[in-house]
């Protein structure tokens, strides 16, 4: 295992049970889990729950812990430019959430480009976290343990980071973030 960074991301449901997730604005253009990373001496609930606001504009109850996702980082390929090393390993902690409310309590920072999706139709376009993590959720699956299989050199190697994050705007940020205006019609 290389370094090693923590993050969180959620399966955040609206009450007719569509997914929300987020289109990244560069690069494959993959759609992905809101989330972010974890910040110095901070638990994945206060993580989540500060990330997926920032990043949404939605207040979120989370349910529980779908589970916890490692996603490799490429064995062989070189350092991305801007990067002084190899991509680290990331551990996702992926919960279960609900949307509370009926619209969300703040317009989201320009970053990702938001859409609900029911869960059996996600867009092809998804990242393998984003996929398994779903398909976990929809399962009814807690305390998952998984290595997501094909993340090694996708988008979802590089650690997510949530628009509250830094906002350092990354081809490979997921739930995440990249200078894209939110679509007003994201109203459940």
């Amino acid at each position: 295992m290389s370094a090693l960074t923590w993050a969180v991301a959620a399966v955040v449901t609206d009450d007719t049970g569509r997914v929300l997730l987020c289109r990244q604005g560069r690069g494959e253009r993959r759609y992905a889990l809101p989330g972010g990373r974890l910040r110095p001496a901070e638990s994945p609930v206060r993580a989540a729950l500060r990330d997926i606001h920032a990043e949404t504009g939605w207040e979120i109850e989370l349910v529980d812990l779908v589970g916890v996702y490692h996603l490799a980082a490429p064995g062989t390929a070189t350092a991305p430019a801007g990067r002084a090393g190899p991509l680290p390993d990331v551990l996702v902690h992926v919960f279960r959430a609900r949307v509370a409310g009926v619209r969300p309590a703040a317009d989201p920072p320009p970053g990702c480009r938001l859409s609900w999706h029911p869960p059996a139709a996600l867009p092809e376009a998804v990242t393998p976290l984003t996929r398994a993590a779903v398909t976990d959720a929809v399962a009814g699956h807690s305390g998952v343990l998984r290595d997501v299989p094909g993340a090694s050199g996708s988008a979802d190697a590089a650690p997510p980071v949530g628009a509250a994050g830094q906002g350092r705007p990354d081809a490979r940020q997921p739930p995440e973030q990249r200078g894209e205006a939110a679509d007003p019609s994201l109203r459940p």
